[in-house]
């Protein structure tokens, strides 16, 4: 819990979310001090209502500003202050119906001999759109004019624009004919047409440029080490608009506004929008983050819209709490006023952890066993129980082998079959993630031998090794960066290729065996930058970098990053994926996108199962574990009126369907005819071969390898393991898997198999009656009621106490296995 303390009456109000401690309705300003360096410097202040220690409403509009002394700075009516010479003074702010507040001004700099290219022009042309990838900033530029994408290479950028095309673009003799001035005004022909006016401040600062000379970039500029939005995070109401300030911290220790400099994104548009100068404007309720990126730095702000329904605090002070995790979901709705869902029931509890943990249903005896059992804790014994089970340990080794991209496509079947088993071996051994990374990464030997080397044998490519191995193992996705700066995250080039380093000292060589392939380490070897054709020193994303002469072993110092307790990607990027898969959505969507400019739904929640995960050494079991037992997982999927329209809260639980490989599997179990697994796709034009290597029985959660042949498993979304990528999984109802349902063989062979449990019950002549009541046992988890035996029944005129024919076994058993019901978990 954050509180928030308020020293002088300027302090700023910032980073709240549900705050203890009361506080009256009262007005801040923000920035808390006013800082100016040079004549193009300016302040933006904003005064905003804080209520409760939360930041509710922009007041600036019924403002009135005023500076003394008046001979250092200025101010206009909307709050912008402007210097006017060095020295200090007081920004005096008056509301109609508050106290007086005060800012304190600190105006240096006045005489500075002229602009900054790195940090005056270049952040005004990239604001302007003038190096975007849509003009100048194009891999071939435009106009015969070519920038680096959004500034990235100020030495070029200002090698272009002082010393091509004759001269032109900035004339130092008759600096108002310079190119540079005249086309982007429209004082002559521009077909980027207007982008900067001729009164605006962004004119007289390039102006100012030119006749000082056009000063280039200097080894001793300042640079940018990071931003901050103003406020970050502030509660409203639809309707209502917010101005936010963006302000940069320099490496020299200046701090200034950079508010119209910066670019704006939201992330839900239906919740707030927002416009080029940062005013933010209320569409609906809910919650939104709102992106800021300058000068390759990004940050975030939060703008949490409550829902407009009236929840009694008993509704959030009632509901069941199991773990922390209940305590910090329960926080957040009750701040967006979104009530909880109950608690499902024991039969809907029991179907669901057997389908998300183990992928199978439980056994009509262990339902009928659970649903006796009176013990206040079964479910948490039910969940310790399911844990240890070798069905688990198979669903997990094939979710860590979609991860890895496990298939024939890159390896040899040995070589799959190695990888594999080390996969399975490690669930098995439940041995901690951190480990389980550090021995993939740093595998060497045979990759028959140790099967984690395959690793290094399916990216060869330096390039795809790097970018595979960062969205699996951090959750970051840098491949804009290898061509040029990422153009929506802090990710340069540069960073880039310092992390590609790390890997280019891995070699390989065949072994003696068919499929061997022996990994090593070279000795030397670096991998050149692609723009600047020279390597950087290897180092980690925001890591340390290694001298480039640096004896010590380049993987190894990687993974001891990668895995260290501070890292702050490694564990939160395998929390998110192990949420996502029970709880239907990841803390942050998509699961392997953990950008800061795409924040998690719920950060405190997210915090704190990272520090769980990490305080229990990566125990992924222990994760899981966590997660089952908590109210939050064992939420009813049926909704209340006001959690209805809740997608991200996890007021309550997400149906969802079932994946293709739990679907299949289950039909199986339900009707006891396993699913033959006997083609494997070959080479790159589609062809398949017979395969012995699946004995019939092999469950699909049991397949080592993608390319095993099944329409079924391709029609409902198996991932074909070319990316790690969250996406490649489809889990959307289709059209195609209707018809795969109705007139598709799987099912239907299924059905009319002459060894199944269908045979058994009809040459067993039991009832109709009966038969309804084991498949939702089966199936279902679950007794029929009578209204929906009785409508059976009727659909098959009869009484219910003999079957007419197998046939009508068969069409029940149909409708059963292809209801809602049965193919969503809920």
């Amino acid at each position: 819990m954050r509180k928030l303390l308020f020293g002088r009456l300027y302090t700023a109000v910032i980073l709240v979310l549900v705050v203890e401690q009361a506080i009256s309705a009262e007005y801040h300003a923000l920035p808390e001090k006013i800082e100016l360096f040079g004549p193009h410097d300016r302040q933006r202040v904003i005064v905003v209502s804080v209520e409760n220690g939360q930041v509710t409403a922009d007041k600036t509009s019924v403002a009135r500003f005023a500076v003394v002394p008046p001979a250092i700075a200025q101010v206009d009516e909307g709050g912008l202050v402007w210097p006017k010479q060095n020295g200090q003074a007081i920004l005096h702010i008056s509301m109609s119906n508050g106290p007086t507040l005060q800012v304190p001004i600190q105006v240096r700099g006045m005489d500075t001999p002229a602009p900054s290219f790195r940090n005056d022009v270049l952040p005004m042309l990239t604001r302007a759109g003038c190096n975007s990838g849509a003009c100048h900033g194009a891999l071939a530029g435009k106009g015969g004019l070519k920038l680096s994408l959004r500034g990235y290479d100020p030495e070029a950028d200002y090698f272009v624009l002082t010393r091509q095309a004759l001269g032109r673009r900035v004339d130092l003799a008759q600096p108002h004919r310079s190119l540079l001035l005249l086309k982007p005004t429209m004082t002559v022909n521009h077909g980027g047409g207007l982008r900067i006016d001729l009164d605006s401040p962004e004119y007289l600062l390039l102006a100012d440029w030119l006749i000082s000379g056009a000063p280039g970039p200097q080894p001793n500029d300042a640079s940018v080490v990071q931003i901050e939005v103003l406020p970050k995070q502030v509660i409203l109401r639809p309707g209502e608009k917010f101005q936010l300030l963006v302000r940069a911290r320099y490496s020299d220790g200046r701090v200034r506004d950079v508010t119209h400099w910066a670019k704006f994104s939201t992330t839900e548009e239906s919740v707030a929008v927002v416009n080029e100068e940062g005013v933010v404007e209320i569409r609906g309720h809910g919650e939104s983050a709102i992106a800021v990126w300058f000068s390759n730095l990004v940050a975030v702000g939060e703008v949490l819209v409550p829902f407009p329904h009236q929840v009694a605090e008993e509704v959030f002070a009632r509901a069941q709490r199991n773990n922390f995790i209940d305590d910090l979901v329960l926080k957040k709705l009750k701040t967006l006023r979104i009530p909880p869902s109950p608690i499902c029931s024991d039969a809907e509890f029991l179907r669901r952890v057997y389908l998300d943990t183990i992928g199978l249903l439980p056994t009509p005896e262990e339902t009928q066993q659970f649903l006796a059992d009176r013990s206040p804790d079964k479910r948490a014994k039910l969940i310790d129980r399911l844990l240890e089970r070798p069905e688990f340990v198979d669903y997990w080794a094939y979710k860590w082998s979609d991860l890895l991209l496990i298939s024939s496509r890159k390896l040899s079947q040995p070589a799959v079959w190695a990888f594999y088993q080390y996969v399975r071996q490690s669930v098995a051994d439940n041995k901690p993630w951190d480990l389980f990374a550090r021995e993939i990464l740093t595998a060497r030997g045979s990759n028959l031998s140790n099967g984690a080397a395959n690793y290094f044998v399916m990216h060869r490519d330096i390039a795809e090794l790097t970018e595979k191995t960062t969205v699996i193992f951090l959750g970051l996705s840098l491949t804009c960066a290898r061509c040029h700066n990422h153009p929506i995250e802090k990710w340069t080039q540069d960073q880039y290729w310092a992390v590609a380093n790390l890997f280019s000292r891995v070699a390989q060589k065949n072994g003696d065996r068919s499929g061997e392939v022996i990994v090593y380490d070279q000795a030397s070897g670096d991998v050149p930058h692609m723009r600047r054709g020279i390597p950087m020193p290897p180092a980690p994303p925001d890591g340390v970098p290694l001298a480039l002469d640096d004896p010590r072993n380049r993987r190894e110092y990687f993974v001891n990053w990668l895995t260290a307790s501070d890292n702050p990607y490694f564990a939160r990027a395998l929390v998110n994926r192990v949420w996502r898969h029970f709880l239907g959505r990841g803390l942050v969507e998509p699961e392997d996108d953990l950008r800061l400019t795409n924040p998690p739904t719920n950060a405190e929640l997210f915090d704190a199962l990272t520090r769980e995960f990490i305080a229990h050494r990566f125990d992924v079991k222990h994760l899981i574990r966590t997660i089952l037992n908590s109210a939050t997982y064992q939420r009813s999927s049926q909704t209340v009126p006001e959690n209805e329209a809740d997608d991200r809260f996890y007021s309550h639980y997400l149906v969802r369907r079932l994946p293709a490989e739990v679907a299949i599997d289950v039909y199986s179990q339900v009707t006891e005819v396993p699913t033959p697994f006997t083609q494997i796709k070959v080479g790159t034009t589609g062809g398949v071969a017979e395969t012995t290597q699946f004995p019939l029985g092999t469950r699909a959660l049991q397949l080592p390898d993608s390319l095993v042949v099944s329409g079924f498993l391709d029609g409902f979304g198996r991932p074909d393991r070319s990316q790690p990528c969250s996406c490649e999984r489809m889990s959307d109802v289709s059209m195609s898997q209707a018809l795969h349902l109705n007139n598709g063989q799987t099912l239907n062979d299924k059905l009319r198999a002459k060894t199944g449990r269908i045979e058994k019950w009809f040459q067993e002549k039991i009832t109709l009656d009966e038969a309804i009541r084991r498949l939702y046992l089966l199936a279902l988890c679950r007794e029929p009621t009578v209204q929906e035996r009785e409508k059976i029944f009727t659909a098959l005129g009869t009484s219910g106490q003999s079957i007419p024919s197998r046939e009508v076994l068969e069409d029940l058993f149909w409708a059963v296995l292809t209801s809602p019901e049965f193919l969503f978990n809920h």
